[in-house]
């Protein structure tokens, strides 16, 4: 069975193998199920697409919508765009995570900022006749809570993007190209516990105030995100395999 490839350009080690783990642990696969690559530690080795189930991409504290960007973030976005640029064209299975919904509509040309920013909470995802009708979504229902927290979004899908899940602070919270390349806003990956461990690791970086932390957790653990964001990870996995 071929295993399937996170692909992370987190700066912080302790961050990106929780974010890791969290994918492991809610998409339901096994460490040899499930490879890691550290984009923004070394240049994108070559990756033959039939080699993997489906490929996922994490968070970032990169923005697409940066103004001054270091060389390694401008080597990411090139690396990441001419990969995406060959799953699109092969509809090969891909879920971008929070930073992924940004890098692909930017690079089907749509228009990111930081107009649509939303702070760390609980946003609602509110399905459209689309998602409704999607498999990704077997099992939600008709809205269900995420957590959220970027500095950027997007307010309207580029053409040729179904939008499957629409919000309020951010407008576009998850869209499909093709039948196999998803993107969400929000991260699927996260409850409660999680959040709190990754809010603590980027409590300097200008997400939250730090005396808000422990308010904030509070609030999430208080939250109505009940477990069925992870649907995603597990429905993603499946579609996955049973495409290839």
């Amino acid at each position: 069975m071929k295993p399937f490839l996170l692909i992370a350009t987190r700066d912080h080690d302790q961050a990106a193998a929780d974010e890791y783990q969290a994918v492991l642990r809610h998409a339901g696969l096994r460490p040899e199920e499930l490879q890691h690559l550290r984009l923004e530690a070394a240049p994108m080795p070559s990756i033959a697409l039939d080699d993997y189930a489906g490929i996922l991409l994490g968070g970032s504290s990169f923005n697409v919508s940066d103004t001054d960007k270091s060389p390694v973030q401008l080597r990411v976005e090139a690396e990441l765009g001419q990969l995406l640029d060959r799953v699109v064209a092969a509809d090969v299975p891909f879920l971008g995570m929070c930073y992924g919904i940004g890098i692909i509509v930017d690079a089907l040309g749509g228009t990111v900022s930081t107009d649509h920013g939303e702070p760390v909470s609980a946003a609602e995802i509110r399905l459209t006749a689309a998602g409704l009708a999607d498999p990704l979504l077997a099992g939600i229902g008709d809205s269900f809570h995420a957590f959220v927290a970027h500095k950027e979004g997007c307010a309207t899908a580029p053409s040729g993007v179904d939008v499957l899940g629409e919000g309020s602070a951010g407008p576009l919270q998850l869209i499909r190209i093709g039948r196999h390349v998803y993107a969400t806003q929000f991260h699927p990956e996260l409850d409660a516990d999680d959040l709190a461990t990754r809010m603590k690791i980027y409590a300097n970086a200008g997400y939250f105030a730090p005396d808000e932390y422990a308010a904030l957790v509070a609030q999430a653990k208080a939250s109505p995100v009940d477990g069925r964001q992870h649907l995603l990870l597990r429905n993603f996995v499946q579609l996955a395999r049973g495409s290839r």
